[in-house]
């Protein structure tokens, strides 16, 4: 059974830095895309990031270009969302994703619980 188990959320003053993890188990790692995505209040979830399985390729939206930073580590089975320079507008619920197809899938298959991160001003 594949599982995805996000950790690391919680509040941060604006212009601090967290660090996100996603555990998964159930399937090989490094074939899988996994992406972090995140739902702020009233709006639309939008993909964060990405990296792809077997190459490592990594993808960032416009918005958190230069701030977050996405890694994994294989042998943990586990991927990283390090998030700096946090301003109010990064404030939602972020979730891990995986596909084993590739970052542009439209709708991965498997989902985390989500972890909360608000930001404060």
């Amino acid at each position: 059974e594949v599982q995805l188990v996000e950790s690391g959320g919680g509040l941060v003053q604006a212009g601090g830095s967290l660090r996100l993890s996603c555990a998964a188990s159930g399937f090989t790692f490094d074939d899988y895309a996994i992406g972090w995505f995140r739902q702020a209040p009233g709006k639309e979830r939008e993909g964060v990031s990405c990296i792809s399985g077997g190459d490592g390729i990594t993808y960032y939206t416009d918005s958190v270009k230069g701030r977050f930073t996405i890694s994994s580590d294989n042998a943990k089975n586990t991927v990283y969302l390090q998030m700096n320079s946090l301003n109010p507008e990064d404030t939602a619920v972020y979730y891990c994703a995986a596909d084993r197809s590739s970052c542009f899938v439209r709708d991965f298959r498997w989902w985390g619980q989500g972890t909360q991160v608000p930001v404060s001003s």
